[in-house]
């Protein structure tokens, strides 16, 4: 392989950090950090209501409790968990056989790049505030909904161009079985990953071989 592609939720962090810890302080203070950055999140709030006319900040509480893949719902979170990260309310969650792993493909020199729906900044947030530390000096970029859907071929074929690595040369790995025929269908191996153990290709990082990742 010459790069590693991964998703976050249910693949490196926990989906109860997200759902427990990260969503409901957004949701939390919401309200009160559009109304001390007005200036910051004006241009937020008005793509909101031009998707859907009313009052965007009930709409973005909305989105939340929806799980609403949205980039402006994703970018307002993003600059909320700032704020978090840097209070220390709380750091990001990374399991460790994913740190273990990423800091062995780094070092073995495959280019690591994170596809998540959660914005980069977002994305970098949290892996430059982990539990073990800063892990941002392992990836070589970032991808977000901007990129395209994460269920859609044509957004992992734009990643494959753009990072300049074949597609048969990038594995990717997700919990979403959707995720994964999506990026096989860009020609991308991938894995699919299920802690729990009942299913999938692999249950955590260690599982994955020199072997598993051949075409």
């Amino acid at each position: 392989m010459k790069a590693i592609l991964t998703d976050i939720e249910g693949t490196t962090t926990s989906l109860s950090f997200v759902a427990d810890v990260l969503f409901p302080y957004a949701r939390a203070h919401l309200p009160a950090y559009v109304a001390a950055h007005p200036a910051e999140t004006a241009p937020i709030l008005a793509e909101v209501e031009a998707a859907e006319p009313g009052d965007p900040i009930a709409t973005l509480l909305r989105w939340i409790d929806e799980d609403r893949k949205a980039t402006p719902l994703k970018t307002l979170q993003g600059m909320i968990w700032a704020d978090g990260y840097a209070s220390g309310a709380f750091t990001g969650h990374v399991y460790a056989d994913a740190v273990s792993a990423l800091r062995r493909w780094h070092a073995a020199g495959v280019a690591l790049y994170v596809f998540s729906s959660g914005s980069v900044a977002a994305q970098k947030l949290l892996f430059g505030h982990s539990d073990a530390g800063d892990l941002t000096p392992l990836f070589s970029g970032y991808f977000d909904t901007t990129t395209g859907p994460k269920r859609e071929s044509a957004s992992y074929a734009k990643i494959a161009e753009s990072i300049g690595v074949a597609a048969d040369e990038i594995l990717f790995l997700s919990d979403i079985a959707e995720e994964i025929a999506a990026a096989r269908g860009a020609g991308m191996q991938a894995l699919l990953i299920d802690r729990a153990g009942s299913m999938g290709d692999i249950a955590t990082f260690d599982d994955i071989s020199v072997a598993e990742t051949q075409p």
